[in-house]
């Protein structure tokens, strides 16, 4: 039994590591994105303190379509949560960031047919929020410069890896009685997760 397990997940393997792939040029094609990660915030003011953030983590999907074989354009809405102390350890309570980004990708073209790098860069449209009874955040607006790796398994499936850079402005943190701190979105998050393109 085990040779015949043993030799089916060899067949698997031989099987999508021959088939026909097209790694570096998706002109053309359009597919969806899935992927999770973690996200490493920056700290933020509330009252007289600096609040410090916690690393958390995030998740989303979104949509690619491939311009020509260099060029990409991607939508991506990726949703976060973090906790937050202030400097002697209290709990000053979770943020949540819901970044919907429009950008770009450059595909590089190299020698190794299943392997394309990129870079990226774009615009994002942040929706935040903090859990604090009779709180919220503004809605500010980001760029972003990312670069990343798809590794294809078949012409339709990569498993794809991507690093984010995201600046953005400081936005206030509204109380019940007026505005109470900034919010710092500007983060760096690292993405993992699968790419399937439709054709």
């Amino acid at each position: 039994m085990r040779t015949i397990v043993t030799m089916i997940c060899m067949t698997a393997v031989l099987a999508i590591s021959s088939a026909p792939t097209e790694a570096q040029n998706i002109k053309g094609k359009a597919g969806v994105t899935g992927r999770l990660g973690f996200i490493i915030p920056s700290d933020s003011d509330l009252g007289p303190y600096k609040i410090e953030t916690d690393a958390g983590f995030n998740f989303g999907g979104g949509f690619i379509y491939g311009i020509d074989k260099n060029w990409a354009a991607e939508v991506d809405v990726t949703h976060t949560n973090f906790g937050s102390e202030d400097p002697v350890g209290g709990n000053k309570g979770d943020f949540t960031v819901t970044n919907i980004a429009l950008g770009g990708q450059y595909r590089f073209e190299i020698n190794q047919p299943n392997l394309t790098p990129y870079v990226g860069a774009g615009l994002d449209i942040l929706l935040s929020d903090y859990d604090r009874p009779g709180y919220s955040v503004d809605t500010t607006v980001g760029i972003h410069a990312s670069g990343g790796i798809d590794y294809f398994l078949t012409r339709n499936i990569a498993l794809n890896a991507e690093g984010k850079l995201l600046v953005a402005p400081e936005t206030d943190i509204n109380g019940p009685s007026g505005t109470k701190g900034n919010f710092d979105p500007s983060a760096f998050s690292g993405m993992f997760g699968v790419r399937f393109f439709f054709n």
